[in-house]
């Protein structure tokens, strides 16, 4: 059978690193999954931990192969994708700093249903899946945060469902309102989130994309977005929200 990976996209064995004190105390600042819990618990359920730095269009994970770790965004931007029966991507999320993937098949004792595929350089930290699943049943908070998680990721798709028969620039903004919830950079005057190319703006929205670059147009003309070469700047993320019925 053909290999539907690009030879750069391919899975590459990294170099792994251990944590430092450093490396454990920023996962414990900026991992929200790991936020509640004592660092002598964290200290104790890590301690097989490994870093690991990928380029971008690598894949960190692959659909139908089985879940042997569950991996944390630490920087970089990772895509969830999948194929539908006759080959074409599909975006389901775009994800990033302190985000955790593969955790679905860890917990199910599954194969991965999607793959995650970096967009640009990208820096993780994975854990045994044994271990994860350690975590949620000796630490109630770990289950806790991982439930709020994956509600937070179900509203998110409810909402895209309602919108999908509305109009373009409606379901754009509303993208961009979905990058910005979940890895905007918070600015004095307003928020910033990642260029992605209309290419992948139109994998997660359903539009073609020239109807993305038309809506895009639209949003910059009322002023609720400025596209600069590597990220676009929202300066009202309440007047973008507006503009979503």
């Amino acid at each position: 059978m053909q290999n539907r990976f690009p030879q750069n996209e391919r899975p590459k064995i990294m170099e792994e690193t251990k944590l430092s004190l450093e490396d454990l105390t920023l996962l414990y600042r900026q991992v929200p999954f790991f936020e509640d819990l004592t660092l002598r618990c964290l200290t104790q359920v890590i301690s097989h931990i490994a870093l690991r730095q990928h380029p971008p269009n690598q894949a960190l994970l692959l659909e139908h192969d089985w879940g042997g770790s569950v991996y944390f965004i630490l920087d970089g931007w990772v895509k969830i994708r999948t194929h539908n029966g006759d080959g074409k991507e599909i975006t389901l999320n775009i994800v990033g700093k302190g985000e955790v993937i593969g955790e679905m098949a860890a917990i199910e004792e599954a194969p991965r249903s999607t793959d995650a595929i970096t967009l640009t350089e990208t820096r993780v930290c994975s854990i045994p899946a044994t271990d994860f699943v350690a975590l949620l049943e000796s630490e109630p908070r770990a289950g806790i945060r991982l439930a709020q998680l994956i509600a937070r990721r179900l509203r998110q798709v409810n909402r895209r469902l309602r919108l999908r028969d509305a109009e373009s620039s409606v379901r754009v903004a509303d993208t961009l309102l979905f990058l910005a919830e979940g890895q905007g950079r918070l600015a004095r005057a307003g928020i910033y989130i990642p260029n992605l190319s209309h290419r992948e703006l139109s994998s997660i929205s359903g539009l073609a994309r020239e109807t993305v670059t038309r809506a895009l147009n639209r949003l910059e003309k009322r002023g609720l977005i400025n596209r600069e070469p590597d990220q676009i700047f929202i300066p009202d993320l309440a007047a973008l929200e507006a503009a979503i019925p």
